[in-house]
């Protein structure tokens, strides 16, 4: 399975234009269940709400979007575009509209939905959506420092110790990197650290603010 992005968590944002108040909320879903629960769950808390407008995609590309009541295309569509734009599934958006009294055409609808939405999304974060080696080093008190210098230079996640007669490093690399990895340490340790794959694991790591 191929890397890809998702939202790190729960984002919310709220953007005015003419008077009209846009809430947009964006959420991590891995079905169209849970994001269709999501969608039901904004619909009560905003039930009052002049629109409520909606979109989700996942990895599996199933994408589906809602207008609800706004001109064709002006709403659902640019919300959808712009976490296709962005790279980004298993995703679900539904940006509120409290209507302020002023028509904003089609071109103004266009960008206060999607401008809502990207800032939900810049809101919630983003994290890549990728295949690990869960692996563990085995090394000398003496060694320790040195090897999770090395770990982490090649970008290992969820460091974590285990101080008895040995140090016990466990770690996710990133997949391809083990190898690699094996390498460097032997180099390192002159061969007296040992380094054992247990496995892989499917799991996101957040990325930081203007990273692919």
């Amino acid at each position: 399975m191929s890397d890809y992005i998702i939202p790190a968590g729960y984002g919310e944002a709220e953007y005015v234009d003419k008077k009209s108040h846009f809430i947009g909320q964006v959420q991590y879903v891995s079905s169209v269940s849970e994001a269709m629960q999501f969608v039901d769950a904004v619909r009560r808390k905003y039930s009052d709400a002049t629109h409520n407008v909606w979109a989700y995609v996942l990895s599996d590309g199933q994408m589906r979007w809602s207008d609800d009541g706004e001109p064709g295309g002006t709403s659902g569509q640019p919300t959808l575009n712009v976490f296709r734009s962005a790279g980004v599934c298993d995703v679900v958006c539904v940006v509120t509209r409290y209507f302020g009294g002023i028509l904003l055409g089609s071109g103004g609808l266009v960008r206060a939905y999607s401008k809502a939405a990207a800032l939900a999304l810049e809101a919630a974060g983003k994290a890549r959506m990728a295949e690990w080696a869960a692996a563990s080093v085995e090394c000398s008190y003496a060694q320790y420092e040195r090897i999770r210098r090395l770990l982490e230079a090649c970008g290992a996640a969820e460091l974590s110790g285990d101080f008895g007669e040995h140090v016990i490093i466990s770690c996710l690399l990133p997949s391809g990197v083990p190898e690699e990895f094996a390498g460097r340490l032997s180099d390192l340790s002159a061969g007296a650290a040992r380094l054992d794959v247990h496995g892989s694991v499917f799991r996101p790591l957040k990325l930081e603010s203007g990273a692919d």
